[in-house]
């Protein structure tokens, strides 16, 4: 599904992945970039609170985890994409399925010589996913080109990609050991795609989740929205270092629902003993997050309590300094679009939270709310978000 690990996820540490490190992050994922396409963030942010306005003024029950997927898919498809969301693109719906086929048990992965059987049926459904996703590609690609050449001074990330190909990625590299090639480029693109799609989504549902079943979290967080932000004011994202309130309820998600429960699988490069365990070279390492989030070692009794006071005068941060919690990795593994995700899940959490009250529907009581994780590579809800929103801010969002 991931085109022979050619994308950054999955590559071999090396020359390659260093060079496509340094390409993502240079063309799409440095700060200035991120800075770049705020605007975009806050008009597909702003469509989205109209259709909740719409909602909270009629009193009806609305799907959260649905609008939710859908604003960050619009922004991701216009960053990572250049257009916007089209019915004939379901790149939503194939990265999930994509998420949840490679996070299922796999039977050869303990007796490999059953590989040739597929039993679970798990290969042949890979290779569909994977000859579907690729026929989209190739067509959003196709478009490109033909845009390129009516225009070609428009840039955006997979024009750039193009603008590479058949190039050494390293302009040193005499040999061309390593050529942008047109399966690079796809493998790229699922790796932006499934990065930024899933992860920020899922924060943001867990997020709200936990607000809705913590009404006093919520108050604490409205309150200092408004004393900060102020009434008659939207979030911008330049007020998040003055909400550290907000950044303590992002900590806490993030520690008891890290989008992806377990992190990306890590390769011995050398044999080593740590603390008297040998491990051979080449073992696969999987780092559970999850589980890190919830050691009573760190996070005492109530660590499966949603409690974000706990980080009160706490040093602690979820960059991959503080191995207790690292949702986005550590080392030079780490993701390296945490700031386009911290951005994107801090706005869409903070405004939505600002603008409405929230409660659940049916005379549900908080408690009552079904916090069941859906396993997979990332661990979403169970079963959508569904709640009553009702307006508390009106100026900004008509």
């Amino acid at each position: 599904m991931w085109y022979g690990g050619k994308g950054l996820g999955l590559a071999p540490y090396g020359p390659y992945w260093r060079n496509m490190r340094k390409l993502c992050t240079l063309h799409l994922l440095s700060s200035s970039k991120v800075e770049m396409f705020a605007p975009l963030r806050s008009e597909e942010l702003k469509i989205m609170l109209k259709s909740v306005e719409k909602a909270a003024n009629l009193g009806e029950v609305v799907n959260l985890s649905e609008m939710i997927g859908e604003v960050v898919a619009n922004i991701t498809y216009k960053m990572v994409l250049g257009c916007n969301k089209d019915s004939d693109l379901d790149l939503k719906g194939l990265i999930r399925e994509t998420m949840n086929l490679a996070g299922s048990f796999n039977l050869t992965d303990f007796l490999p010589w059953l590989s040739i059987f597929d039993l679970q049926g798990l290969t042949s459904q890979m290779k569909k996913i994977n000859k579907e996703f690729d026929q989209i590609v190739e067509k959003i690609i196709k478009d490109h080109e033909h845009d390129m050449i009516k225009d070609p001074h428009h840039k955006d990330f997979i024009d750039v990609l193009l603008s590479l190909m058949n190039q050494p990625m390293d302009p040193n590299d005499e040999e061309q050991t390593h050529v942008i090639d047109r399966t690079n480029i796809k493998a790229i693109i699922l790796d932006m795609i499934a990065a930024s799609l899933d992860s920020s989504s899922t924060t943001i549902e867990w997020a709200m989740s936990e607000l809705l079943r913590n009404p006093n979290v919520m108050k604490n967080l409205q309150n200092e929205l408004e004393n900060v932000v102020g009434l008659n004011n939207k979030v911008k994202e330049n007020d998040f270092e003055k909400l550290p309130y907000l950044n303590m309820v992002l900590k806490e998600t993030f520690r008891l629902h890290p989008s992806g429960p377990l992190l990306t699988p890590r390769e011995c490069l050398k044999d080593v003993t740590i603390d008297g365990y040998y491990i051979e070279k080449n073992s696969r390492i999987i780092i559970n997050a999850w589980a890190l989030g919830r050691d009573p070692k760190f996070w005492t009794d109530n660590c499966d309590m949603f409690y974000p006071e706990r980080f009160v005068n706490s040093n602690v941060d979820f960059r991959g300094h503080d191995f207790q919690l690292i949702p986005f990795g550590s080392g030079r593994r780490g993701c390296p679009g945490i700031q386009l995700g911290l951005n994107t899940v801090s706005l869409v959490v903070a405004q939505l939270v600002h603008c409405f009250d929230w409660k659940l529907p049916f005379n549900m009581s908080p408690n009552d709310l079904d916090m069941t994780e859906k396993f997979g590579l990332s661990m979403p809800r169970c079963n959508p978000l569904l709640v009553v929103p009702s307006t508390r801010i009106q100026s900004f969002i008509v």
